[in-house]
């Protein structure tokens, strides 16, 4: 594999500390470092930014700015602040972008990488999510490659034969089941943030955390994979499978179905989107078929999880449903780790959201434009903001 100029937005979070683990371990001259960039953490940034000798770095937050200028003051490694400053590290030359910003706010910068024709790594499912039709097409008018980092979408991007499309029947995307698996609505409802956080098999962050244990985050990826594979959500399934070994199978017109396993490592998925079309070697501890007790898989509850009904509803509406769906989701989940509401107002929160959205005529609006996008979005949000303060009151 030929020298790689890459660009990592959100490189303090965990994608962005993973894919900087396989950079920093990689063979030397396999990477350059052309931008790093994060929310606020200028100290933590910085640090990256000297260890990487990346050539530019910009903070999200602008009171972070100073932060970071007199931690990079001794070196010639520009640096800026603001939203603005995000979306610039994005249009800088680099071959390949990890596009790992959680939330509405990845979507400009992800979009910048997009029209540049960039080879595009996306762990942003809002992305897709929120505006679906403009990023497609986009990156078809760019001829940008669009590289799925979820280990879904990565596992069904692995087995998923292009030139045999019109044999494909049905992906299925598997989801642990978080640590509510089999836990009775009553307990779940008295669920406290701590516990939703407490993944059984992967390491994330807080909000992606709780998102798969809402199963909310399977939501999302429905709606992503209808995007990026060109299926309609009927075709989409979903498969509770705890021990996190096959991430994601395609099933064909013969019956036959392919499948990627691995252990539930988030530098896999990530070494296979960051070395594309090649393979690079990662530390991740290998499978061992032999060693394992069991594969076991079941049909998600809709009733305890209703995420997803709640989902495939705001795909098939369009317009602007699914990002009002995402917005609210946001929102509620926030309001959830802040202790306003319970766990299982999340997702009536969102149900609420995208009933309102429907009545007042927001989820009727198509996102024709990104400003209409996240007009869209912020509407969601007011719109989730009053379904959780009548709960918390």
């Amino acid at each position: 594999m030929s020298s790689r100029k890459i660009t990592i937005l959100g490189a303090t979070g965990s994608v962005g500390r993973a894919t900087l683990d396989l950079v920093e371990r990689a063979p030397e001259g396999a990477f350059e470092v052309v931008a790093l960039t994060a929310n606020h953490q200028a100290e933590e940034l910085a640090q990256l930014a000297r260890r990487t000798g990346a050539q530019f770095c910009a903070v999200a937050a602008p009171e972070a700015g100073p932060a970071l200028e007199a931690a990079l003051k001794d070196t010639s490694i520009r640096c800026a602040a603001g939203p603005d400053a995000i979306c610039e590290a994005a249009r800088l030359s680099a071959d390949w972008v990890m596009a790992a910003i959680v939330g509405a706010a990845g979507l400009p910068p992800t979009l910048e990488a997009v029209k540049r024709g960039a080879a595009v790594a996306f762990a942003n499912k809002e992305a897709l999510v929120c505006a679906g039709d403009l990023f497609m097409r986009a990156a078809r008018e760019a001829q940008a490659r669009l590289l799925p980092v979820d280990s879904e979408h990565n596992a069904i991007f692995q087995a998923f034969e292009e030139r045999q499309r019109d044999s494909v029947r049905r992906i299925i995307l598997t989801a642990s089941g978080g640590p509510f698996r089999n836990w009775s609505l009553e307990d779940m409802g008295q669920a406290s943030p701590s516990q939703a956080v407490a993944h059984p098999t992967w390491s994330m962050g807080a909000k992606i955390s709780v998102d798969s244990a809402t199963m909310m985050n399977k939501g999302l990826e429905i709606i992503e994979a209808c995007h990026l594979f060109g299926l309609p959500q009927s075709d989409v399934d979903v498969l509770v499978h705890p021990e996190s070994i096959v991430h994601g199978l395609v099933e064909y017109a013969d019956g036959g179905m392919l499948a990627q396993l691995g252990m539930p490592d988030m530098r896999t998925p990530i070494a296979h989107a960051l070395a594309w079309p090649d393979r690079i070697e990662t530390p991740v501890e290998r499978l061992d078929l032999a060693l394992l007790s069991q594969l076991s898989f079941e049909a998600p509850d809709p009733v305890r999880f209703p995420a997803l009904g709640l989902a495939r509803s705001a795909f098939d509406a369009g317009r602007g449903a699914p990002a009002i769906f995402n917005a609210a989701n946001e929102v509620a989940v926030a309001a959830f780790l802040n202790g306003q509401i319970g766990f299982l107002d999340i997702a009536a929160c969102v149900s609420d959201s995208l009933e309102r959205g429907e009545k007042d005529g927001v989820a009727s609006v198509e996102p024709s434009d990104f400003e209409t996008v996240l007009e869209v979005d912020r509407q969601g949000r007011r719109l989730a903001t009053d379904a959780v303060e009548q709960r918390f009151r």
